[in-house]
């Protein structure tokens, strides 16, 4: 799938800020090929780019005041097939490899030690993908997409209190779920070809025996046509901007157009 991505952030800041970008289609994704992307700070300060550790993307440091104007223009082929996961294992822990092992445990967003007891009597009979599948199920089928039903502090246990929320409620919640049964989970944001209305995107990614696997809960996007921008624990990771100071929305604008 050749896709086109155009990303626009116009905000206002109050003072001279700090601010972390994370924008840019992960080049490192085995299922993706970033053929051209470029952004570019209408402010003309320096930009710092900073590898992840461990998993996809690469972070941007940058600063700004007044007027800050981000754009980002890329074209990416996607090739990744949607794998069906029931049949998979999960890996014992001795097993996991270090890129894993960070995301069997609680997070700010995903308090995944809240939830052991449901999870073991709501799926104690599943294994496996199978497992994560019926969890995936139960997220999309309990929950409502409800833009504006969650903010900066709502964490998974809300989520799961209210059963509404966007993307980002849909992704803690499933991630909760996993760690809470043992099984390593992350977040990915991403670009999402076919997501209605458009805007950045946010999915779980699960480690079964042969490796991350993703899994939209919403299911308002095919999974080829998603394009991973950077992974992390929760959404304290993966933000596609980060001012650390006061700044105000002027615009905004994601759109994925496919090519072919």
């Amino acid at each position: 799938m050749h896709l086109s991505i155009h990303t626009l952030l116009d905000y206002r800041i109050d003072a001279e800020a700090d601010i972390l970008l994370q924008i840019e289609a992960a080049a490192n994704e085995p299922t993706q090929r970033v053929i051209e992307g470029r952004m570019t700070v209408a402010t003309g300060s320096e930009l710092h780019p900073v590898p992840v550790d461990a998993g996809l993307g690469r972070r941007t440091w940058t600063r700004g005041s007044g007027p800050f104007r981000v754009e980002y223009r890329a074209t990416v082929d996607v090739e990744r097939t949607v794998q069906d996961i029931a049949g998979l294992g999960v890996t014992p822990y001795a097993d996991l490899p270090g890129e894993a092992v960070p995301y069997i445990w609680p997070s700010r967003y995903c308090q995944s030690d809240r939830f052991a007891s449901f999870v073991a009597k709501q799926f104690g009979d599943l294994e496996g993908g199978a497992k994560i599948l019926a969890m995936a199920d139960w997220v999309h089928d309990q929950l409502d997409y409800v833009i504006g039903a969650s903010d900066g502090d709502t964490g998974a246990a809300d989520t799961f209190i209210s059963r509404e929320g966007i993307c980002r409620d849909y992704a803690h919640l499933l991630i909760s779920f996993a760690r809470a049964a043992g099984i390593p989970a992350r977040m990915v944001s991403a670009y999402a070809w076919n997501l209605e209305p458009q805007d950045f995107h946010a999915v779980a990614e699960i480690w079964l025996e042969d490796g991350w696997h993703m899994i939209d809960a919403t299911r308002m996007a095919p999974i080829e046509g998603l394009v991973p921008i950077i992974t992390g624990r929760d959404a304290t990771d993966i933000a596609f901007m980060t001012i650390f100071g006061r700044a105000d929305l002027q615009n905004q604008m994601v759109n994925v157009e496919r090519l072919d």
